[in-house]
């Protein structure tokens, strides 16, 4: 049954599709319109915590053939986070062995609204050239929906971790499967504290192929929580939202630097910025996709990674003794920077997404040899 929607944008701009997935039942879905670049891994975007708050429109322009499995997704609870989802063309039929349900049935399941028959291509570069905006998804009349959409809350100074994070702590034991296993156990014994901000399973799961073990902790644990837990290192990990508003998590990095190796990815990477006296500030249309450019400014390497994110770190305001080690190759922007003699360094790509697929893997490597004993 083709059940008509549309997306609209908060500047009055509308996009007409199918509703597929959840049910709209009269309401209007909102949230923040990006889009990703990613030709696969729909299922590891649709449960990755760090699209909390947002619709997300894929650019590639069939989704949905292989279906969705119970290994691949990237979430504490397994379920996807994104507010909304946008398609050119859900496909009609599922084909992976790997396959336990197709997308629709999947979506529907768990409440998530999506659109099928946008044309991706125009809104894409409307998000590009206007800049990601709120959204409203919905079956009703165009102008309630742009209304819904400029009422939504503006993603900067909005704080989405505390709706992702971890209840409780944990530990985690689950190594990746074992085809896909590349890393090796290089770093047995060593006892890794994971800050979860929205933290992505595969993260963890790269700590446990070398060995490490792994006590995941809520966002809003203290510095002195985290040492009372006699870490070998302190991971800070990716999640949602605008990173100066996650003061909680920017006092406890600041508190750790220099106390234990540190490794921060993602917002982890924003928040290590912060907490040394940088500045953020949110980008035109983010950067979200798997194949992001990439130059490591001490081997000269250019690697190509795996990101989501729509706030940078601000060059021009890293403080003395802090050192930029990585730039985004499309625009300039902060990638990655370290702290030598703090024993700390933070990427804003995600090197477990195998974008490369294993161009950036060692930063592991590098981290576990900061936590061997000297």
């Amino acid at each position: 049954m083709i059940r008509p929607a549309r997306l609209c944008l908060a500047d009055g701009t509308v996009f007409d599709g199918r509703a597929f997935g959840a049910d709209l039942g009269g309401r209007a879905v909102t949230g923040e319109v990006v889009f990703t670049t990613g030709m696969t891994g729909y299922q590891e975007v649709l449960t990755d915590p760090s699209y909390a708050g947002q619709i997300v429109t894929m650019t590639a322009p069939q989704i949905g053939n292989t279906g969705v499995n119970p290994e691949d997704p990237e979430s504490r609870t397994t379920t996807p986070h994104v507010a909304g989802f946008v398609v050119r063309e859900a496909s009609l039929r599922t084909s992976s062995w790997r396959a336990a349900q197709d997308l629709d049935e999947y979506l529907a399941r768990q409440g998530v609204v999506a659109l099928d028959g946008v044309d991706t291509r125009r809104l894409t570069r409307h998000l590009r050239e206007h800049g990601s905006q709120n959204g409203a998804i919905g079956d009703l009349d165009a102008a309630t929906l742009t209304d819904h959409a400029r009422a939504a809350p503006n993603m900067v100074g909005l704080d989405l971790v505390r709706g992702v994070t971890c209840p409780a702590a944990y530990a985690f034991e689950a190594p990746s499967p074992t085809a896909f296993r590349v890393l090796g156990g290089q770093a047995r014994g060593a006892h890794v504290v994971a800050l979860d901000l929205g933290m992505k399973t595969n993260i963890l799961r790269s700590f446990v192929d070398l060995g490490c073990r792994v006590t995941v902790v809520p966002a809003t644990t203290t510095a002195e929580q985290v040492l009372a837990l006699s870490p070998d290192g302190v991971f800070v990990s990716n999640g949602p939202g605008d990173p100066a508003s996650v003061t909680y998590a920017i006092e406890t990095v600041r508190g750790l630097v220099g106390k234990r190796p540190l490794f921060g990815i993602c917002l982890g990477h924003q928040l290590l910025a912060l907490a040394l006296g940088a500045k953020t500030y949110k980008l035109k249309f983010g950067h979200r996709g798997l194949n992001q450019p990439v130059l490591d400014l001490t081997s000269g390497r250019v690697e190509i990674t795996s990101q989501n994110h729509g706030f940078a770190v601000d060059l021009a305001t890293l403080p003395s003794g802090a050192r930029a080690t990585h730039t985004h190759l499309n625009d300039g922007t902060s990638e990655g920077l370290e702290v030598a003699d703090a024993r700390a360094f933070s990427v804003q790509f995600h090197p477990e997404a195998a974008a490369g697929p294993h161009d950036t893997l060692h930063l592991f490597g590098r981290f576990t040899a900061m936590m061997a004993p000297s």
